[in-house]
């Protein structure tokens, strides 16, 4: 398992970290994912072999939000 941090640009509320912790769960390979609204970042534990950074970057942007 890797663990990567991704800055997230765009989360105003709760419902805005939630939105953003479902899209990364569904995601396969992704085994734990923390998101936090005040330091504006997801944590996320992924099998690499399955996904990759970049791909978790774009299932993010995909759900409206921009990555740093």
């Amino acid at each position: 398992m890797q663990t990567t941090t991704i800055k997230i640009d765009g989360m105003t509320c709760m419902g805005c970290v939630n939105s953003v912790k479902t899209v990364l769960e569904k995601v396969s390979g992704v085994s734990q994912v923390d998101v936090s609204l005040e330091q504006a970042h997801a944590t996320i534990q992924y099998d690499a072999e399955k996904i990759d950074v970049g791909q978790l970057k774009q299932v993010v942007e995909d759900a409206g939000f921009d990555v740093l």
